[in-house]
């Protein structure tokens, strides 16, 4: 077995455990540094309670975690199913390098994780989303943000 192989079926055994175990949907993932797995994850939304307790997003904190810093470029997440919106935008957040994933978005669609309408809500107008979202600046609302690009020690993401 190559190790795409290897990873992405220790991703889908960690989908098995944990939606057999009631912690959440069938979603493993695992991220690899060097050829090492370095951070595993797998869905724990109803275990959890919290909605952003994908498998994915759960990977990514432990990695982050491990490595002492949030840039993940080095490293490659194997995922039991294409990530969703949420989880693919923390992997860009987290700079991962590369998503290698087993189950596409129209297989996870045809068991009831549909993310059709969350791909086209991105792609509104905040004005014209499904949430209503209202623009309310403050006089120093700004403020900090500037404190922060002025800031030269501050760090960049």
């Amino acid at each position: 077995m190559n190790p795409d192989d290897q990873f992405l079926a220790r991703a889908i055994n960690l989908a098995r455990q944990g939606s057999t175990n009631g912690d959440g949907g069938p979603f493993g993932a695992v991220i690899v540094h060097d050829g090492k797995v370095i951070a595993e994850g797998w869905n724990r939304v109803v275990s959890s309670g919290d909605p952003t307790a994908h498998a994915e997003v759960n990977a990514i904190r432990s990695a982050c975690a491990t490595l002492g810093h949030f840039h993940l470029t080095d490293c490659t997440l194997y995922a039991s199913s294409e990530p969703c919106p949420m989880c693919l935008s923390a992997a860009y957040w987290a700079r991962i390098g590369r998503i290698v994933f087993a189950n596409s978005r129209a297989e996870a669609a045809a068991i009831g994780f549909c993310d059709d309408e969350l791909y086209d809500e991105l792609g509104r107008h905040f004005s014209a989303r499904s949430i209503v979202m209202e623009h309310h600046p403050l006089p120093n609302s700004l403020g900090p943000m500037q404190e922060w690009a002025d800031n030269p020690k501050h760090i960049p993401y």
